[in-house]
């Protein structure tokens, strides 16, 4: 059963498409469970070794074999069924979340296990978002995206409230036990709710060989280039702009405000997205695509001037607003990708995003050493403007 291709569509459009809302059930708990589990174990992280550095380390330490897994091992998606894929993939999540629970972990064995999850990570997300094309015909699957990056957004700011709760009641590994519940949760969702199906397509040749072949395809091919670099050149600079908001909230005397200010633009994400996903028509969403790549951007530039909390938090979140424009190059990506590949797709958008955050971030972050944050920002939020103004075409 798929979603009527409706010229708006409406929650009960996706929702009342049963593998829609397995899926979703599944994007949530993992949105949740990943918040959740990331600051405990950085807290025992830094429980167990007393260090700063070990803490960070452990919660970013997903992001680079997640680039490496979408480089190699992203045809898996295209070649085996989603309920295989994310049942073993939640699976994995469970046991190593129990490992770290059951303590006495050592801090590289640690670091190992999260390198696996990571590897794997980008085959789950490309199960999920290559099924959704087939699910939610039309304006549908703008709408089932949208709640997806809501979903996402909604975990960021309650894991950072939740989890510090939890922590406080349960201790770091109580809390680890509750995120690895809800990944065994997943992994029963997963294997009772999706349906059999076979995959589109099945290449003869080698996982990491055919994941490169098609990479090269997408990102060679005009029709499936163009939504790649524009759902990835506005977003790099706009992002890393938050590696910098801990120095800048340093430096406007409210040190510890740095939090609010990044819970400001994930508010800004979900209502971005909750507006351009379903209050906006579809022809007019088209129409104010570069508008709100545009406005990514625009806000940064008045961090130039060093704003106050306040202004810096309504700045964040009307730049990540913007980031709703994303939404219409997704459906045109969708569109664009064969069916056989679509799995991969979608799977490469997300690994291009990661690995361009982490570059904007980094990029960002090693700027403010030279020159004042409110100015880094502001020069990512010109990058974000000249990126959309050399995407002109793609962005309408």
């Amino acid at each position: 059963m798929t979603a009527p291709p409706t010229a708006s569509a409406r929650y009960r459009d996706v929702f009342g498409v049963p593998e829609f809302r397995v899926l979703f059930a599944l994007q949530s708990l993992l949105a949740g469970g990943e918040a959740i589990r990331i600051i405990a174990l950085s807290a025992l992280t830094f429980e167990q070794t007393g260090s700063s550095l070990a803490a960070a380390a452990v919660f970013a330490a997903g992001m680079l074999p997640y680039v490496v897994g979408g480089a190699l091992l992203l045809s898996l998606a295209d070649r085996h069924p989603a309920r295989r894929l994310l049942t073993a993939f939640h699976l994995l999540r469970f046991t190593v979340t129990a490992v770290f629970a059951s303590g006495g972990v050592p801090f590289s064995v640690t670091l190992v296990l999260l390198t696996v999850v990571g590897l794997f990570a980008p085959v789950g997300s490309a199960a999920i978002h290559g099924r959704l094309p087939a699910l939610l015909p039309g304006d549908a699957y703008v709408l089932g995206r949208s709640l997806f990056t809501m979903t996402a957004a909604g975990a960021q700011v309650a894991g950072l409230g939740l989890g510090g709760l939890l922590l406080s009641v349960l201790a770091p590994s109580g809390t680890l036990w509750l995120a690895a519940g809800s990944a065994a949760l997943a992994s029963l969702i997963a294997h009772f709710g999706l349906p059999a199906t076979r995959p589109a397509g099945r290449a003869a040749s080698g996982t990491v060989r055919e994941t490169w072949r098609v990479n090269r395809l997408l990102l060679g091919a005009g029709p499936t280039r163009g939504p790649l670099l524009a759902g990835w050149l506005p977003v790099f600079p706009s992002v890393g702009a938050e590696g910098v908001m801990i120095p800048y909230a340093t430096g406007i005397g409210r040190p510890g405000a740095a939090g609010l200010i990044l819970a400001a633009g994930a508010a800004g994400m979900f209502l971005g997205n909750l507006v351009v996903g379903r209050f906006v028509p579809p022809d007019l969403r088209g129409r104010l695509t570069l508008p709100l790549a545009l406005l990514a951007g625009l806000p940064l530039l008045l961090f130039w001037f060093g704003p106050g909390l306040a202004a810096a938090c309504a700045l964040m979140a009307a730049t990540t607003f913007g980031l709703g424009y994303e939404l219409h190059v997704q459906r045109r990506l969708a569109d664009a990708a064969p069916e056989p590949i679509q799995g991969q797709a979608m799977g490469l958008a997300s690994t291009g995003l990661m690995t361009g955050q982490a570059v904007g971030i980094a990029a960002a972050g090693g700027l403010a050493d030279a020159i004042a944050p409110g100015h880094v920002i502001a020069l990512c939020g010109a990058a974000t403007i000249a990126a959309c103004l050399c995407l002109v075409r793609h962005l309408r």
